[in-house]
């Protein structure tokens, strides 16, 4: 599996020359031509440290600098816009920036401008001047959320999540980040909390600092869907819910697979079938499975969901993914606590929703 890649800062790059990638927002752009040297410029300015510029030669004006020109001309690249941008950094000749970006590859995603196009004003209103509920597509009041459990915590009053977006990623780089979250904050309760993590060894569940120690030493398993199906059909274990493929795992199902299977090591199960998981999930190529992922834990089961989000047309070369991390299930992973109920932070009884 990918690790988390680590990305500078822009004011941490020191001016090369070397190669470099910037997955960026455009700040503001112009269009500036330069009498006094052989290349007229086109610049992107990233921040106020970082410059993006687009040369045009005449004797070699490609095709990618004749788009980039007239991106910056129409408006295509213009503030807001997603860029992805391949070149060679190097010191930068102007005066509000120390470094710059020539520009060897770009790939733009132009501002969609939601607040500008959003049509509030063709709201359908009573006489009254209210919202008319009646030519609403459910025709009544009606509320969308993109979590199926909505319902279901509402009643359970079990509903913190830590709930990470990353632009420009993928599955994989959602899977990495999920892990090293996981480490980080795993390794952090094994150094800064000493004498809780020695309590709970003592009186909640012996080994449990040597199970989080593999945790932050052990690299995850990764295994596909289809892959998790087989292993629990091939299982010499009785399960209350029957396997099938298309089935939702259950939590004996993923504890099974976490805690023998795989010996007590966190997995990650990815590709499930689209019929089971959420409509913003991005489809996968073979029609049937979409690119989200569950990570596994022992005593826990699912600790972490995510996915890559489904893909429009004009964000095919900018990803964008996530994950929710339940909060209480985390505090009971890396306490031992038996019932999920004792690991909520603050109570939660009717009445208490100002919390």
């Amino acid at each position: 599996m990918n690790k988390l890649g680590k990305r500078l800062r822009i004011a941490d790059i020191k001016g090369g020359p070397e190669e470099g990638l910037v997955r960026h927002w455009v700040r503001t752009a112009s269009d500036a031509e330069s009498y006094d040297q052989v290349n007229a410029v086109r610049d992107i300015l990233f921040l106020r440290l970082f410059l993006a510029v687009l040369s045009k030669r005449p004797a070699r004006y490609s095709a990618l600098d004749k788009a980039a020109t007239v991106g910056v001309e129409n408006g295509l690249i213009s503030t807001g816009a997603s860029v992805w941008i391949e070149g060679t950094i190097g010191s930068s000749q102007g005066s509000k920036q120390k470094i710059e970006l020539n520009v060897q590859k770009l790939v733009v995603i132009p501002n969609s401008n939601e607040g500008g196009e959003s049509p509030v004003n063709a709201i359908p209103t009573t006489e009254a001047g209210s919202v008319d509920w009646s030519q609403d597509f459910f025709g009544k009041r009606a509320y969308l959320t993109v979590s199926g459990q909505l319902n279901d915590e509402t009643y359970a009053a079990l509903s913190d999540m830590i709930e990470p977006e990353l632009a420009f990623a993928d599955l994989d780089d959602d899977m990495a980040c999920a892990t090293a979250y996981l480490q980080y904050v795993v390794k952090y309760v094994l150094e800064n909390c000493k004498e809780y993590m020695d309590f709970f060894n003592t009186w909640i569940e012996k080994w449990i600092i040597n199970r989080l120690s593999d945790v932050v030493e052990k690299n995850s398993v990764q295994m596909t869907y289809t892959d998790a199906v087989e292993l629990l059909l091939k299982a010499k274990k009785k399960f209350d819910f029957p396997v099938k493929w298309g089935c939702d795992l259950q939590s004996e199902h993923e504890r099974y697979i976490t805690e023998e299977a795989f010996g007590g090591c966190p997995v990650i199960i990815r590709d499930y079938p689209k019929d089971i998981k959420a409509f913003y999930m991005r489809q996968n190529d073979d029609g049937k499975t979409i690119a989200a992922m569950d990570m596994l834990v022992p005593r826990v089961g699912e600790l972490i969901g995510g996915s890559q989000r489904e893909r429009l047309e004009y964000l095919e070369e900018l990803p964008h993914a996530g994950f929710g991390l339940g909060f209480e299930r985390l505090v009971q992973f890396a306490t031992g606590i038996d019932n999920i109920r004792d690991a909520v932070p603050f109570p939660r009884t009717p009445g208490s929703a100002e919390f």
